[in-house]
């Protein structure tokens, strides 16, 4: 098993890495790219809605072999970041520079919920509108 991250998401795919393509590459069937990703393969290429990158026609079998996916070469040729850790078992998958600048312009910060020292949720949309100083401490 394989463990891809994503900005909202981890799932575990069915395709172990390294067993037939190399270990530096995701491959993943094409059911779980579109569940992990939402992404899809279409005869126009690698679909998300209306938007498709086209596979590249000269390097067809280095994206799609059969009902496997290469993921990580769809992401890179898409300009977003994927890495992965030394036995490539966990795989980032990462958003691009533009959709981060955008988000980074709108000076919104994106919500998410933690539990104050009761153990009572706090989600920072409860904040909206008002200031609020964040404080983090990590123990590395």
């Amino acid at each position: 098993m394989v463990t891809v991250l994503t900005e909202t998401s981890a799932t575990e795919s069915t395709i172990p890495p390294g067993e037939s393509h190399p270990k530096d590459e995701l491959w993943l069937s094409t059911s779980d790219t579109a569940a992990i990703t939402g992404w899809s393969m279409k005869p126009e290429g690698f679909c998300k809605g209306d938007i498709c990158v086209p596979v590249p026609l000269d390097k067809a079998d280095s994206f799609v072999q059969g009902d496997a996916i290469n993921v990580s070469a769809f992401w890179d040729l898409m300009g977003k970041p994927a890495v992965r850790n030394a036995n490539a078992y966990v795989w980032l998958l990462g958003e691009g520079a533009d959709l981060r600048n955008d988000t980074m312009l709108s000076l919104e910060a994106p919500n998410f919920t933690l539990p104050d020292l009761n153990g009572n949720n706090h989600s920072l949309t409860d904040f909206r509108g008002k200031r609020v100083l964040l404080v983090t401490w990590a123990s590395w």
